[in-house]
């Protein structure tokens, strides 16, 4: 005889107008889903893409190179708005979810409800953390390519409660996916206005003058052009080889953590013990110098804040500017898309791009007075720090979501029968 689980828990937080409801019932999947296979269609609806950045969406408004031939077209399976899509990676990010009719690949999985639902309610549901781990129990070589399965999916035990409170707490997800979307893109608005600062507070390819000039410059005739190597002080680097690492002590800064103004400490996954740092590199980093990257990803820069002792990998170098010339400054001049480009004319191919730093620093720059470099530096970084603030706006709204989505479910007690 079978075994019954059968849950026993209400959410930590629930509204008012549900709080004495008692224990929301709880149901497998297959009881509230079913699998559909709908190949009815004449290949004119759009071909969804399904993602887990997404969901399921046509492929023409996204990034996806992908060419399909007719004949295989004719295999898709229709999505209707509202289905779900379990897809190879559900395992690590839950459930998709279409607002678009479609097709998708007869790959995937399409689930429709066959009760009174309401779906919203299950498009969050199926991206909690403790859905993606009831995915992942019992599916093994899942990691090898398998797909979740229907029959596994109709195993897992999914939270009923009547619609009237399905609906409230979808509306209220859902209200905080609009807010987190709004200030999302001023995120975005102040990232592209920064940008196009940038192509008109630098010269264009070509030019010794930028488009912009703040207007106490404005006379103050051409750039000078200098090469990389008159700029600087000194290059901080680790004699070319890779010291003994540990997992604690002082960071060693590789590429995955540079690329903003600021170093993502989150991002260091190696450190050097205090010995190995004082007696294995000739220059420590100073406060104010600028961390390039020279392998892999070329060009990716950060300012180096003295707050945090680090040494730089192999695949990173130090520059360390005289003071004629502003860091700040100078890491929106080798940031600057222009100039970046620039970089790039030099990079070797192979099986890892790099640069060679005595050609990387006989490069030739425009840069103007002293002054005139403060302003600018002064100008980007203040929209840098307002950028700054919208990230962790977005993030603060984003852990918020997450933490209301772990008390508004139920956490499931299984007991058996």
């Amino acid at each position: 005889m079978s075994k019954r689980k059968e849950a026993a828990l209400a959410p930590r937080l629930r509204f008012s107008e549900f709080y004495n409801d008692g224990a929301i019932k709880h149901e497998n999947g297959s009881e509230i889903f079913e699998a559909i296979s709908d190949k009815n269609h004449d290949c004119d609806i759009p071909v969804l893409a399904v993602t887990q950045e997404h969901g399921a969406i046509p492929r023409d408004q996204i990034d996806y190179n992908v060419s399909v031939t007719d004949k295989s077209l004719k295999s898709y399976k229709v999505v209707e708005i509202g289905d779900f899509i379990i897809s190879l990676r559900s395992f690590q990010g839950g459930i998709e979810y279409s607002l678009y009719h479609g097709i998708c690949s007869p790959a995937y999985i399409i689930l429709r409800k066959k009760v009174p639902v309401v779906e919203q309610y299950y498009k969050h549901y199926f991206k909690t953390a403790k859905f993606i781990q009831d995915l992942n129990k019992d599916l093994e070589g899942i990691r090898d390519g398998k797909m979740v399965s229907y029959s596994q999916f109709s195993s897992i035990l999914l939270p009923r409660p009547k619609a009237e409170e399905q609906q409230k707490i979808a509306d209220c997800l859902s209200s905080i996916d609009d807010l987190i979307a709004v200030e999302d893109k001023k995120l975005e608005a102040l990232k592209t206005h920064k940008k196009g600062l940038m192509q008109k507070l630098f010269p264009a390819e070509g030019k010794t003058v930028p488009e912009w000039r703040f207007p106490e410059f404005r006379d103050s005739g051409d750039w000078e052009e200098y090469t990389l190597s008159e700029t600087l002080d000194s290059i901080v680097d680790n004699r070319g080889k890779t010291p003994n690492t540990a997992h604690s002590g002082i960071a060693l800064i590789e590429v995955g953590a540079i690329g903003n103004f600021n170093i993502n400490y989150s991002k260091v996954k190696k450190y050097v013990s205090k010995e190995v740092f004082e007696n294995w590199f000739r220059v420590h980093l100073k406060h104010g110098d600028i961390l390039f990257s020279t392998v892999g990803k070329i060009g990716l820069c950060s300012y180096y804040n003295h707050s945090v002792v680090a040494a730089v990998a192999q695949n990173v170098v130090g520059l360390r500017f005289s003071n004629n010339h502003n860091s700040v400054f100078m890491f929106y001049l080798l940031s600057e898309q222009n100039n970046n480009k620039y970089i790039q004319s030099i990079v070797m191919s192979a099986v890892q791009p790099s640069i060679k730093i005595t050609q990387f620093i006989e490069l030739v720059f425009s840069i103007p007075s002293l002054s005139e470099q403060q302003k600018i530096a002064d100008c980007l970084s203040s929209i840098d720090a307002f950028i700054t603030e919208q990230a962790k706006k977005v993030e603060a709204l984003k852990a918020h979501k997450k933490g209301l989505m772990q008390s508004l479910f139920p956490s499931v007690a299984e007991v058996s029968k």
